[in-house]
Order: structure tokens, then C-alpha cells, then sequence
């Protein structure tokens, strides 16, 4: 039971600390909906998607308002198209894209994900028919996401995948260029993908997941600042980071807790199972909405300085920890994102040059995700892309963690200018790439095997 102090907390984050649920997430498998008739096969996603999604934005509003707490995005998530849309070749594929871009409007969901495939280990026939299908799918729709899986700690990484996918990011740069390559920050290169994030654009609804299931994403930076602020203000003891992590942690769980009850609370109006909560903290573009100004709470002069790999693996440990006790349906990702061009902070120690490639490589070792919304000089060869992808997906294979690449070359720009998305988007100056050249290395083609405590059985 809540005494009435943390009732009072609780209400002030809500109030003037930036807490929202950032999602609702309404997983929806289509294997169900499955046929060699592409028509067939579209009517029936469709139909499936509306039956049970015509009511998401309408209840997570309800819900929202009872509480008073706001329900940022509704969203939707199915099953990996590569796979249910096998039979289809890459025309089909971008047929069924539009299909689900249609259903997301009618259903008035903001993101739909599940444009994916799963290639860890190799290629089926529907996973090249998506992967090349990409540059037209994602240019000329507007709600969906995708996401590729090229690696895991079980499989190795698939560096025909990783080639081809350098390929394909700069193809629907060039696609949507009109646009300053937005079409590549709705795609997300994975190594371990979770089957239940509800974050895009990572999300998708794994083979293990229920036929429908509600995921909710929670996200509090600015409560966590917040936090940390009001105790390192308390003049009546001195705080180490032993007591900052604690601070952290008790946030989380208070945070985790109104997730956990509003997904519950919506799955229960729809009739529905409730998964996962997912404790992300996941920044805007809004001043006060920051996971970068944490770094300064803690004594950084800016994130980028040395030490923030340090602070950042404590936020992210701290986190899941303060999740896991409030709740045992925590899932997704749960730690800290670092998207560059979504936080003001860290899209402005980018520009000033505090924060580089490399740095946020090195963070990305410790955190939920891995290098987020990086604009490039829309010049970058495709190895060079392939390469910054290799080594992220390494990074994820050999710590049994997620991590991810969601890179934007910019046609038409190179480093030192700024490229504008809007909304949750948001802007950022372009960083440059490291230098060499890694072509030969890419050509080279096959897996790099996983590594020996891959073998747990």
C-alpha cells in the first residue's frame, strides 16, 4: 500500500516531472491470417488488425483520463511480416506494407511494427524479399517500422546480412530524401531482439507471444532528474552513488507501478491478456525530458565527459532493478535509451563535439539499446555503415545483451550540419564516421560464429 507522501510523489511526477506511459502497445499475430493469395492475405490482416484495435486509442484515452495519466502513443505490433508473408516476393511485400499503414490509420495507432525478419543465421525466401523491399516500403508509407535481426549471442552474426543491410539503409536514405532520410530512422538493425518491446521501431510480436497481448512502454527521465536533484538538494546528508543508484531504483519502481497498472487496466476494457511492462527511459525532445541531463545530475559537466559510461551503467542497472521488484511482468528492453537526435542534451553534446561516434559505441555496451537516431553524412559508403553495424552487433553477441543500429546518412549533407525530423523525432547535427575503410572486411561474407558461452546447455 502507497502511504500518502509517495501518493504525493507520485502525483508530482505526473504533474511537473514529464511521467507518461509512453505506450500502449497491442500485439497481434497474423499467422492466423496466412495464404499464397496476396489478396487474401491482405483482407484478412486487415480485418484482423481492425477487429481488435478498433477500440485501443478510444480505451487507452479512457484510461488515461481516469488516472490522469496520459497515454503518449498507441501503437500495434504483429508478427514478423518476413515470415508470414513468405510466399510473397518484394512487390507483395511492399503491397502488404501499404496495407498495414492503412490499417494502422484506420485503427488511428501512431507507429505499427513488425516489418521484420529474423536472419541471425541465414536467409529465407521472405526475408529477401523484405530486406529489398525496403527502401520502397519505408518511403512510401508513414507508420510503419521495421526491424532486421542479424545477430544473436546464440547464432553469431550474419555478415551477408550485415553487407546487405549498409546497402539498403543508404537506399532508403536516397528514397527518402526529400525528407532528409527519414525512412532510415524507422528501421532498426538488431543483434538479440526482444519478442515483446513495445518501443519502436524495434517492436514486433514473437512466435512465443499470444495471439493479442497489450505491452505498455513507461518512461520518466525528467522524474528521474527529479529525483536526484531533490536528494542531492538535502543539505542533511552527504549522498555517494551508492545512495544516487538507490534514489534511482525507488523511482523506478513507483514509475513501473502506474505502467503495470494502466497497461493492466486496458487489457482488462479490451478483453485481452496484459504482458509486459517495459521501463525504458526513453527521452523527448523537450527540455526536462532528458536521460543526458541525469549525466549533469550526477556531476558530469555533460554527457560524453569521461565517467559517463559509469553513470550510464549504473542508470541502467538501477533501473531494471527498481522494475523487477515492482513488478514480475517487467520485459522489452527496461534501461536507458540514448537516441541522439530524441534528447536535447545529447543532440547538443553532439553538436559541440563533446560526444562522439566512439563514445557512444563505448556506452552502448552498458545500456538497452545501442547507437539510436545518429544522423551521418548521407556520403558514407555502405561498408563503412555495414562496419559501425558489425561492431555494434559484436558488442551485443558477446554480452548477451540487445543492442541496435538505427544510423540516418543524410543525402546531400556532411558533418558539422543539422538535419531536422520534427515530433518525437526531433533534430540533429551530423556526426562524422570513423575513418578507414573496412570494404575488404565486409566482401568477405558468411558468420562470425558465437562465442564459446554461447554453449550453456
Amino acid at each position: 500500500m502507497l502511504s500518502e507522501r509517495e501518493v504525493i510523489s507520485t502525483l508530482n511526477m505526473l504533474r511537473n516531472e514529464h511521467l507518461d506511459v509512453r505506450t500502449v502497445t497491442l500485439g497481434v499475430s497474423l499467422f492466423d491470417c496466412v495464404s499464397h493469395d496476396l489478396a487474401v492475405f491482405t483482407n484478412n490482416v486487415r480485418a484482423k488488425i481492425h477487429r481488435y484495435a478498433a477500440d485501443l486509442v478510444g480505451i487507452c484515452n479512457e484510461v488515461g483520463d481516469k488516472y490522469g495519466i496520459p497515454v503518449v502513443n498507441k501503437r500495434i505490433s504483429v508478427s514478423p511480416i518476413a515470415v508470414v508473408g513468405a510466399p510473397f516476393g518484394p512487390d507483395g511485400m511492399v503491397a502488404i506494407c501499404r496495407t498495414l499503414d492503412e490499417a494502422a490509420k484506420e485503427a488511428g495507432v501512431d507507429f505499427l511494427g513488425g516489418f521484420s525478419a529474423l536472419v541471425e543465421k541465414g536467409f529465407t525466401k521472405g526475408d529477401r524479399a523484405l530486406i529489398d523491399a525496403l527502401p520502397e516500403a519505408l518511403a512510401t508509407t508513414d507508420r510503419i517500422c521495421s526491424s532486421i535481426n542479424v545477430a544473436s549471442s546464440r547464432s553469431g552474426i550474419n555478415m551477408d546480412a550485415v553487407a546487405l543491410m549498409g546497402r539498403q539503409i543508404l537506399g532508403i536514405a536516397e528514397a527518402t530524401r526529400d525528407r532528409g532520410g527519414i525512412g532510415c530512422a524507422k528501421l532498426v538493425v538488431f543483434a538479440n531482439i526482444p519478442q515483446d518491446v513495445p518501443f519502436m521501431a524495434g517492436a514486433y510480436l514473437g512466435v512465443g507471444e499470444p495471439d493479442v497481448v497489450i505491452n505498455v512502454g513507461v518512461s520518466g527521465p525528467g522524474v528521474v532528474k527529479k529525483a536526484i536533484d531533490r536528494a542531492l538538494a538535502d543539505k542533511g546528508r552527504a549522498l555517494t552513488l551508492l545512495d544516487v543508484a538507490d534514489v534511482i531504483k525507488r523511482t523506478a519502481f513507483k514509475v513501473t507501478r502506474v505502467g503495470e497498472m494502466i497497461g493492466s487496466e486496458v487489457a482488462r476494457r479490451l478483453g485481452i491478456p496484459f504482458g509486459v511492462a517495459d521501463l525504458s527511459l526513453a527521452p523527448t525532445p523537450a527540455v526536462g525530458d532528458s536521460v543526458g541531463e541525469i549525466f549533469q545530475s550526477v556531476g558530469l559537466s555533460s554527457i560524453g565527459a569521461p565517467g559517463s559510461t559509469a553513470v550510464l551503467a549504473m542508470l541502467n542497472d538501477a533501473v531494471k532493478k527498481g522494475g523487477a521488484f515492482a513488478s514480475s511482468a517487467v520485459g522489452g528492453l527496461s534501461g536507458a535509451f540514448i537516441p541522439v537526435s530524441e534528447d536535447s542534451s545529447i543532440e547538443a553534446a553532439t553538436t559541440s563535439g563533446l560526444l562522439t561516434m566512439e563514445k557512444l559505441e563505448a556506452m552502448t555496451s552498458v545500456c538497452s539499446v545501442g547507437l539510436d537516431m545518429i544522423a551521418i553524412p548521407g556520403a558514407t559508403p555502405a561498408a563503412t555503415i555495414s562496419g559501425i553495424i558489425a561492431d555494434e552487433m559484436a558488442i551485443g553477441m558477446i554480452n548477451h545483451k540487445t543492442t541496435a543500429v538505427r544510423i540516418i546518412p543524410v543525402p546531400g549533407k556532411e558533418a558539422g550540419e543539422e538535419v531536422s525530423f520534427g515530433g518525437l523525432l526531433g533534430k540533429a547535427a551530423i556526426i562524422p564516421v570513423p575513418k578507414g575503410d573496412p570494404s575488404g572486411f565486409i566482401s568477405l561474407g558468411g558468420r562470425i560464429p558465437a562465442p564459446i558461452h554461447s554453449l550453456k546447455n
